[in-house]
């Protein structure tokens, strides 16, 4: 099931550019990565506000709505999707106490 992010991923990629009129992700790309950046920001705003409330399916749904809107926001600024799955790998195993100690001992 996973691989469905990494064909949706594919197909975000594929609508830059496109005609706005056949795809609401190049819509956004059009209006460009500010857009882009804000709606994601909606959506993860409506996902808290189901998962505060209890609504397990409207989270469901919102949490699909926000990685779509987190891959066309990662699109519209040129961060790949496999770029971010081997920063994860990278993590891997690791506590997220001592990596996020690691990342800000290197800053």
């Amino acid at each position: 099931m996973a691989n469905v992010l990494t064909r949706l991923a594919r197909t975000i990629e594929s609508r830059k550019g496109e005609d706005e009129k056949n795809s609401y992700a190049a819509k956004l790309f059009k209006r460009g990565p500010e857009k882009c950046a804000e709606k994601f920001g909606e959506e993860a705003i409506e996902a808290i506000i189901a998962a505060v409330k209890g609504d397990t399916k409207n989270l469901t749904e919102e949490a699909a709505d926000v990685l779509f809107h987190l891959l066309v926001m990662l699109t519209a600024r040129g961060v790949k999707y496999e770029d971010v799955l081997k920063e994860l790998e990278r993590r891997e195993g690791k506590s997220g106490i001592v990596e996020k100690a690691e990342r800000k001992n290197k800053n």
